[in-house]
């Protein structure tokens, strides 16, 4: 084997008019390796094994399996090609079959990894990207987090849900674009079951009016294609590295105020490359915007004055003190129902919040405080109802003594009599007899 350098030389010395014998002098090398790296049968800096390749008697074999299935696994591989005659081990097989490079390539399994792509131009205000993640909350259970990304500028804001549903997802757009300040043309997502009916591009007819009503156009991203979406999958990325790994927040509602910080500050503050977004300074050096120079520019329709009056419903259990909890405050019913599983229902936009029993009958109706703020809600026939219930359950009478002396009374003691004579009579021993009687068998002897 020579190097790279000796192959340079080589070639610059034949090229001069060198012989053959002569370089191979010059090099100290023998003239056959010399002539079989000038004529490119060789590559330089890469030794040649001396050992035939164990694996080539089966490269045959190997293709036409994989012309059968192209995912077949190697340890299936190796189990067959072991019968007809190979010897060396599965890692050996493996580490050979993957140099060899026979697994033919599948595009339709491929993912986005190794892709050829392309830049795609994203105009100012044209389109937002949506996307869910789900992580496990410190305040028990798992939250759903909904960040919606403007494609040019980068700029996200979130929303957190307890659900990913239909209502819960109108909810929580209609959270983002409110922070956001306007909603674009198009909106980009993937091909979430609630936005897009399953195996086509149609959206579903329960969120077409939702399109509708704020004005956008769902456009769906290609099957198994998440990179089309990349800007804010990249938002989640961030959000989740910068933010969520390091919140120190206990509930949902301080997550969320977290979470605005976050978007409005760090995340905000970003620096975009500036050849994508501005022509060069005439000196030929241009800054860097910020995500939230960028966002500034970027045109936005204005959004309905209330958001699309879907209705969310989840199941609650009645606590001790007849109420239900409901996002960071609770709401009353009538006693008598602790421990009952309920339905609370809350149409989008409206101020109020149903309480329905599991069959649909309705309990009550409250008016919604402000989310987080640990306040209790009880009408005046609950709270009346209530204090009724639990002036009758009070008691002024003394304690009991628990740790006192309390031998059994005349009737314990009566019932005691009754049950020893059922028993029968009473067989009284007399051990003077048995004294007396082995005393006499002693005589005897």
């Amino acid at each position: 084997m020579i190097s790279r350098g000796e192959d340079v030389e080589a070639d610059a010395l034949k090229k001069r008019g060198w012989s053959i014998s002569a370089i191979a002098r010059h090099l100290g090398r023998d003239r056959k390796t010399v002539r079989a790296y000038l004529n490119g049968e060789r590559e330089p800096g890469v030794r040649r094994s001396s050992l035939p390749d164990p694996l080539e008697p089966y490269t045959d074999y190997l293709k036409a399996r994989f012309a059968d299935n192209r995912h077949i696994w190697a340890s299936a591989l190796y189990d067959e090609v072991v019968p007809l005659g190979y010897r060396e081990s599965y890692v050996s097989f493996a580490r050979q079959l993957r140099l060899a490079e026979l697994r033919p390539h599948c595009e339709a399994c491929a993912g986005v990894r190794g892709r050829e792509y392309i830049e795609i131009e994203h105009p100012p205000g044209k389109e937002i990207q949506w996307d869910w993640f789900e992580r496990k909350a410190p305040w028990g259970g798992k939250t759903h987090i909904l960040l919606g990304a403007l494609s040019h500028s980068g700029r996200f804001r979130g929303k957190l849900a307890i659900s990913e549903d239909q209502p819960h997802l109108v909810e929580a757009m209609d959270g983002v674009l409110r922070r956001l300040g306007g909603t674009t043309g198009v909106w980009r997502t993937d091909r979430l079951s609630t936005v897009i009916v399953p195996g086509s591009r149609d959206v579903q007819a329960s969120f077409a009016p939702v399109a509708k009503h704020y004005g956008a156009i769902v456009e769906p991203c290609p099957p198994r294609r998440g990179n089309r979406k990349g800007v804010v999958e990249a938002a989640v990325r961030f959000a989740c590295g910068r933010w969520w790994r390091t919140m120190t927040a206990t509930t949902p509602e301080q997550a969320q105020l977290s979470l605005d910080r976050f978007c409005e500050t760090i995340a905000d503050q970003r620096l975009r490359p500036p050849g994508r977004f501005q022509d060069p300074s005439p000196d030929g050096v241009s800054e860097w915007p910020t995500v939230a120079e960028l966002a500034a520019t970027e045109p936005l329709m204005a959004l309905p004055a209330a958001c699309y009056p879907a209705t969310l419903q989840t199941s609650v259990t009645v606590d001790d003190n007849s109420s239900v909890a409901f996002r960071g405050n609770r709401y009353s019913v009538a006693p008598g129902l602790r421990g009952s599983e309920l339905v609370l229902r809350h149409r989008l936009g409206s101020a109020t919040l149903e309480i329905a029993s599991a069959s649909g009958l309705l309990l009550a109706t409250h008016n919604l405080a402000p989310d987080g703020f640990g306040k209790v809600v009880r009408s005046l026939e609950h709270k009346n109802a209530l204090e009724a219930v639990v002036l009758d359950s009070f008691t002024t009478a003394k304690p009991c003594e628990r740790k006192g002396n309390c031998p059994p009374g005349p009737d314990a003691r009566a019932e005691a009599e009754l049950l020893l004579a059922s028993l029968g009579p009473e067989v009284k021993v007399d051990l003077g007899a048995y004294a007396r009687l082995v005393e006499g068998m002693a005589g005897n002897e």
